[in-house]
């Protein structure tokens, strides 16, 4: 049991610090720049290299990594009731809100607490893990489908500012960014209120999806790490090609057209969309195929701090990345290929403060809040060795 724990902890800081992989573009740039790399018209090859390589391996992965994980975690809570399970989930729903709207526009807290809130009861009467996986398996292609309709009926609509913005926005942006303040929250009600929307019309669909096909993988003991390391290598083997496959010719096709929004704005997002389960199935398979020889390196140990510690490390995120480039001005300050250099600096905090922290608390800071507060209103768990 030890040992699928602490299975699932890497897993979960893998996830973690790979999400930064793309927020911190999020963090460095306008919001057009997550998708567009041509947000401003001009791109440099360096930028466009950096956009091609980290829409291969990272873009949408690691999120979809993280709902896959976040799925798989509802089973092993079920044993702790529904009335704690449902309190828990509205507090992670809390701490989204407040995130979203006086820290940054990026949070994916609420998302999650809503969604998987409605994926519980799903969960808990599915007759059979295979009925989780079919259910969520449907649930995610029609998410993607909808990209298809929404390229019927807006694809032909010209671009607007969270693909193209003008010079106008940009400056915008960058004043609400960095003045913070009623602004910047008035911004983020704003923004916080079209991401709903969005969740609600597409993204929540691939979102309770994931959540599914990954709880029907941990009732059958597949993400429990319960089958032989070389059936995970050889599920490794097909799942991470398959996923370059099928993603990689939309990213030629995004580069040879130049971000065109036509095409690009919603069409060539499906590819990526298919291919990210395959990927980051077989990202977790390839971790659990080699479990046996990895799990005493120091580095897998430092990972699975930072799983254990997953909440309190993505707002450890917000608050470094924000004091960057909203407080100390830098926003805006540097292209794609040069914010990477931030991202080792801030993966090494995340590792060293979980390191640190654990050696004396058995949780991490807002772990032990958010427990707190689901006892007090959700009761007090009955008794639980899986989380």
């Amino acid at each position: 049991m030890r040992q699928r724990i602490a299975m699932l902890d890497c897993a979960r800081g893998i996830a973690i610090l790979g999400i930064l992989l793309m927020n911190i573009t999020a963090f460095g740039l306008p919001k057009a720049a997550y998708l567009n790399p041509a947000y401003a018209g001009n791109i440099t090859r360096g930028e466009a290299w950096t956009w091609a390589v980290l829409d291969m391996v990272a873009q949408v992965k690691f999120l979809t990594l993280f709902a896959l994980l976040f799925g798989g975690g509802l089973v092993l809570l079920l044993p702790r009731g529904t009335r704690w399970i449902r309190a828990r989930l509205f507090w992670l729903m809390g701490f989204g809100l407040l995130h979203a709207i006086f820290f940054w526009d990026g949070d994916i807290l609420l998302d999650y607490g809503l969604v998987g809130l409605l994926c519980l009861g799903l969960i808990r009467r599915a007759p059979s893990d295979r009925n989780v996986i079919a259910t969520g398996t449907v649930l995610y292609l029609l998410g993607v489908m909808l990209l298809l309709i929404f390229q019927l009926l807006l694809g032909s609509q010209p671009p607007g500012r969270f693909w193209l913005p003008d010079i106008a926005n940009r400056v915008y942006e960058h004043y609400w960014q960095t003045v913070g303040g009623p602004e910047a929250w008035r911004e983020r009600v704003n923004l916080l209120h079209g991401s709903l929307l969005a969740m609600a019309s597409q993204y929540g669909w691939q979102l309770a999806g994931a959540m599914l096909i990954c709880a029907g993988l941990m009732r059958n003991g597949w993400l429990a790490g319960r089958r032989a390391p070389a059936h995970y290598r050889r599920m490794a083997l097909w799942l991470i090609p398959t996923g370059l496959i099928i993603n990689l010719p939309a990213v030629v096709a995004q580069w040879q057209l130049g971000w065109d929004y036509l095409w690009c704005g919603f069409l060539l997002q499906m590819p990526r969309e298919i291919s990210a389960p395959f990927q980051v199935l077989g990202y977790v398979a390839l971790l659990y195929g080699f479990w046996p020889r990895l799990a005493d390196k120091t580095v897998i140990r430092l990972l699975s701090n930072v799983g254990r510690m997953a909440l309190t490390n993505y707002l450890l995120q917000t608050l470094l990345c924000t004091l960057l480039f909203n407080q100390l001005g830098l926003f805006m300050a540097y292209d794609r290929l040069q914010l990477m250099m931030f991202v080792p600096a801030v993966w090494l905090v995340n590792m060293a403060v979980s390191a640190l922290w654990l050696r004396h608390f058995r949780q991490g800071p807002m772990e032990s809040v958010w427990r707190h507060l689901t006892r007090l209103t959700g009761g007090a768990p009955q008794p639980n060795t899986s989380s």
